[in-house]
This record gives structure tokens, sequence and C-alpha cells, in this order.
């Protein structure tokens, strides 16, 4: 219904020195991380090596009550995911984590990413007598670790030989009966970091703000490539993949994590702010107010106000009590559905020359629609202000980022054919080149839905079609 970039999900899991409720840490985890996928999420939790779980649609609080926390059973580890599907689609069996159980013993897996060679991988299991309940990504890393098991002395050597054969972005929590098993794609294009807690549990997360939440103190990152295992021995480092270049998600620190997070020694928060006062630096205006879309445009929003010595102020009020289960609106309702989840503050706006900052435009629509919104409250000039360079390319990674076909940006020629289109009397992306200075590495990100420079090699059977409505240039003019 909103034109928004959505995130895949988040993974948490613990491990305890004792038998305890770790249902009920899991739960404020993923509570913590609910911002990364409203879908669905699930826990499973394992009591000496019997293994309990509950998975299903919905957000955290609406599918655990305190009843069904209890159900799931005390236990010394836990792992825990919430999810947005880009890859596999709504099916109730691409709810995770995912519970196996094999010769071997059992495993649970969350992953947060999305891997290119997926298809690939799936059909040697299925030509091998594999049956698939499901049709995300994850089933196939599940599969290529168990049959890696069969042949390994341990979990973790098991772990190791697949990474071998995974192509893509996964960021992954693995339980088994004895030990939990974190572990990052050589790439580390998604986060996950390790913390600690006073009484000795070690808690992963795929965000630092979720480790706060169950008064975890934040140890480090899980490095590009490697595995950490956790057991009754303690914390144990597998370095063999490790690439000393990470090649993080550029999003993350522009819209994905909250902005409390810290993501590979950088505040989210302060990354933000300061792709605000750079787009100041390259996209100055005359203005009355700076304004920002909620949530992710109100740090970059700031960061615009403090350059340019310009006045502050809310604009917009966001309604937060929209779930999952909001109606989805009619065409001739679209107008009216926007309004209900955001509302102009009149008074702010009222006879202002405004600078409206968001993090990203998809397809222009809703761009559009809120540039409207600020024009019949009375706003004397809107000029808006993008934290992020242009959306030209698809993202493969965990994104759902759709076809280039469907991106403005990809089918405008130019940044005034979108600023006609949105209806704004201006419009500036952030270069490209400032990108570095959000995240304070030269290189060390990926940013190829900007360029379509990919770390990973993407194969022409990915397909990315995401988008139901599609985007064409007729004439010198994009129209929907």
């Amino acid at each position: 219904m909103f034109d928004s970039i959505h995130e895949e999900c988040g993974v948490f899991g613990i491990y305890e020195n004792k038998t305890t409720d770790v249902a009920s840490s899991v739960y404020f985890g993923l509570y913590a991380l609910q911002h990364r996928g409203q879908e669905s999420c699930g826990i499973a939790v394992c009591d000496d090596g019997v293994f309990s779980h509950k998975r299903a649609d919905g957000l955290v609080s609406d599918v655990f009550s305190r009843s069904e926390l209890d159900e799931l059973g005390k236990g010394n580890m836990a792992v825990g995911h919430v999810r947005y599907s880009t890859s596999g689609g709504k099916n109730h069996n691409n709810i995770q984590p995912l519970v196996i159980r094999h010769v071997k013993g059992n495993l649970a897996l969350a992953h947060n990413g999305n891997l290119v060679n997926a298809a690939e991988l799936r059909s040697r299991f299925e030509l091998s007598g594999a049956i698939f309940h499901g049709t995300s990504d994850t089933e196939s890393i599940a599969y290529s670790i168990v049959h890696e098991r069969l042949e390994s002395a341990s979990t973790e050597e098991a772990v190791e030989k697949a990474m071998y054969k995974l192509s893509g972005a996964y960021s992954c929590i693995l339980m088994t009966a004895t030990k939990l098993i974190a572990f990052r794609d050589t790439h580390g294009f998604r986060p996950l970091c390790i913390g600690t807690t006073a009484d000795g549990a070690y808690v992963v997360a795929s965000e630092s703000c979720a480790l706060e939440t169950v008064g975890a103190e934040f140890l480090r990152d899980v490095e590009p490539g490697e595995i950490i295992v956790i057991n009754k021995n303690g914390l144990h480092s597998i370095k063999t993949h490790v690439q000393k270049k990470s090649d993080i998600c550029i999003f993350e620190y522009i819209y994905f994590a909250r902005p409390d997070s810290v993501i590979e020694g950088t505040s989210v928060h302060h990354a933000r702010i300061e792709a605000g006062k750079l787009l100041y630096k390259f996209s100055p205006v005359e203005a009355d107010i700076v304004i920002g879309v909620p949530d992710s445009g109100i740090d970059a929003a700031l960061g615009y106000a403090q350059a340019g010595n310009i006045p502050y102020g809310i604009g917009f009020i966001k309604n937060k009590y929209i779930g999952r289960s909001f109606i989805q609106p009619q065409q001739n309702q679209r107008e009216s559905a926007v309004k209900i989840k955001l509302n102009v503050i009149r008074e702010s706006v009222m006879g202002k020359r405004v600078v409206m900052i968001d993090d990203s435009i998809v397809r222009g629509t809703t761009s559009a629609r809120i540039v409207r919104l600020l024009r019949e409250a009375g706003a004397k000039e809107v000029h808006v202000r993008i934290s992020s360079p242009p959306f030209i390319h698809s993202c493969y990674f965990g994104t759902d980022i759709g076809s280039e076909k469907n991106l403005i940006a990809s089918s405008c020629k130019s940044t005034e054919e979108i600023a006609d289109y949105i209806g704004s009397d201006s419009l500036a992306y952030l270069p490209v080149d400032a990108l570095s200075q959000l995240c304070g590495k030269k290189d060390g990100f990926c940013c190829g839905c900007f360029t379509g420079n990919y770390p990973v090699d993407v194969s022409d059977a990915c397909s990315k079609n995401k988008f139901d409505e599609k985007i064409h240039v007729e004439g010198n003019k994009c129209v929907l």
C-alpha cells in the first residue's frame, strides 16, 4: 500500500549457563528488532536437547502471549526471528526459525539476507531426493549444513564446509542440542553482533539495540566470514572464511537499522545526522523550516537544519497503530489511506517554504501524496531532499528493491522529471560519492542498488519483480 523499502528480517539468539526463561529474553529481543520484519515471527527453545517452538504470522506482541511463552518452557538456549518476505513470499512454511530434525540431531536456523544461488542449491538437493516444505532460500542453507553434517565431526565444521557453497547475504544463528552458532557471509552484507550479560550469558542479534533490551553489553560485531560457536566452554571463533573488508549494506545506516544501534563502529543516529548535513552541503536551499518524514527522515532533517541554520520543526504525525491487518485500500481510497498513516501539522508548514527530508524514493507514488498533503496544508514551497542516492538498480541481498523498470529514478531521465512527478519545487539526492562519509569507510560497504556494482556476481536468473505497479516513460514524462 505504501511506497517504502523493507528489509527481510532480524535474528536473535541467547545462550545461558543455566536453565531459565530464555523465551522471554528472545521475545524482548525480537520486540526491539520488530522494525526489521513485521509479517511473521518465531521462537525456538532448547531444554537439555529437547526443542520446542512456535511460529506464526503477525507482530511479536500478537503471536506471543505470556501463556504461549510459558508453553515454550524454560531452557538454556533459544533463537528467534522476525520476517518480512523478500524471497519466498508469504508461506507459513517460510516462517522462521526453521526447525529441522535429522539423523544426527536437531537444529533451528534463523537467517537474515538473500542467497543469489538459492535456486541452484535447491535444484541440486531436490534431484538427490530432498523434500522442501517452503520456498525461501533459508531452507537451502539448512539443507547445505545438514548435508555437510552427515560427514563432519561437528555442526560448526559442517557450517564451515557449507559456506564454501553459499553465495550472497546471510547473517545466521543456528541452535543445536548443545551449542549456539552464529555465522556471517564473507562480505558481511547484513549486520550481526555479540553481547554478554552480567551473569555470563551470550547474546547474538542483528542490531545492538536488541542487546540493550535484555541487559546485555555490546561485545563486538561478528566479522564477515566468521563462525562463532557458543557452548558450555564459552565462546570460540572460527576464521577460515574471514575477510578483512566488509561490504555492509549502506542502507542499514540510511534506513533499516534503529537510530540507537551501532553497526561496525558507527552510530546509526550519527550517520543519519551526517547525511542531512551533507545534503545541505551539496543541495542547499533557502527555506523557513526543515521537516523529516517519520521515522528515518527525522535525524537527517535535524542534520540539514543544523548545517543550514534553518529552524527544524515537526511536520508530520505518524499513526503508530497501523499493523499488518490494515485493510488494503481501493485505488480511489489510497489518498485517505496515506492520511491515516501520516498527518501534517498544519501550523508548522502553513505559508512557509518547507524542506522535506526523506530516506528514499522508490516508485514516487507515496512521495507525490506526501508533497500533496503539504500543499493542502498551506505550504508555500516544498523542496524535497533525499538522504540517499537514487535507486536505479535492484538489490539481491535481502532488500525488496524490485526490478529496474519499477524504480522511478531508473525509468525517468532526470531529477527534474521526478520532481515534476511528485509535485515538489525542487528535488535533490545525496551523491553516491558522499556515502563513505556516513559510515566512516572509504569503500567498506555495498551500494549496488545505487551504482549497479555488486560485490557478488549476480546471476541473470535472479528475477526482481517485487512490485505490482510498473513505471514507464511516455515521452519525457514519468507515468504510472
